[in-house]
């Protein structure tokens, strides 16, 4: 089973990939690496991460039918045994926010969840979202406890869940990202154990550790940013969970997205 997983959301690969995503990939010691925000047609993905596909990576996709946006990949070190693109609900299934892939005994999920604005139609279409890609989550932890088998999905939630997952809370408590009902979600989906938030499990009294921060300002410089980027792990897979960190850039000049990648390490 692979032992290091990654995720980060690459705020366009085309940029990012000369920017700094290709050096990154090739130094990075994960056997899989999770992608959101690829923002391309798979012909422009491929073309853009050609070097890292040359050095021996393997990647499954899903693009969005809009032109631009979202877009995720799982990116690895040997081919997937399969792999599946959404999760069993129309309205999202061309969104280009969910692929999922298996290895061995584990299945690796990358999320690109909406992002929504409080009060309008967008903030609407997150909370379908949520609904349904919850069930799915349920749906999928019953069917890897029964099989014997791990998960983990990673991603870009798009949901800060408690006050140490957000440098500024108090100023974000009616925006999308914080709302109560987001955060309940998280609350409810966690509960019962099947999930397991692996970074919070690992560092539990941190504020942080943050993986986004606006272009804004000097919210990196501060460091005033958000935990949204997770791993969310089945019970069993969760417990092997050995290391955590946010691969954050030493500068603001050496930045090449506005996430940071968040890398697990397993037993």
């Amino acid at each position: 089973m692979p032992h290091v997983v990654s995720t980060v959301n690459v705020n366009g690969v085309r940029a990012a990939a000369g920017k700094g995503l290709l050096a990154w990939l090739a130094t990075e010691p994960a056997d899989i690496v999770c992608l959101q925000e690829v923002r391309a047609t798979e012909q422009q993905f491929h073309a853009a991460i050609a070097p890292a596909l040359d050095a021996g990576w393997y990647v499954v996709s899903a693009e969005s039918e809009a032109k631009g946006r979202a877009g995720v990949a799982i990116l690895s070190r040997r081919p997937a045994d399969s792999s599946r693109v959404g999760f069993d609900e129309d309205e999202f299934a061309a969104s280009g926010r969910y692929v999922e892939a298996d290895f061995g005994d584990l299945t690796v999920g990358s999320l690109y969840l909406p992002t929504g604005e409080a009060g309008t139609p967008k903030q609407e279409e997150k909370e379908r979202f949520m609904a349904s890609f919850a069930a799915h989550l349920n749906h999928r932890a019953a069917e890897a406890e029964a099989a014997g088998r791990h998960m983990v999905v990673c991603g870009d939630w798009n949901i800060a869940h408690t006050e140490r997952d957000i440098k500024n809370w108090k100023g974000n408590v009616k925006k999308s990202g914080f709302l109560p009902g987001e955060r309940a979600w998280l609350d409810a989906l966690l509960g019962d154990g099947r999930w397991v938030d692996v970074v919070r499990a690992l560092h539990p009294h941190v504020d942080g550790p943050y993986s986004w921060w606006s272009y804004r300002g000097k919210a990196f410089d501060t460091d005033a940013g958000w935990r949204i980027d997770y791993h969310l792990a089945t019970a069993g897979l969760a417990a092997r969970a050995k290391e955590a960190r946010v691969e954050r850039a030493a500068t603001y000049a050496e930045r090449w997205s506005d996430h940071a990648p968040v890398t697990v390490q397993f037993r």
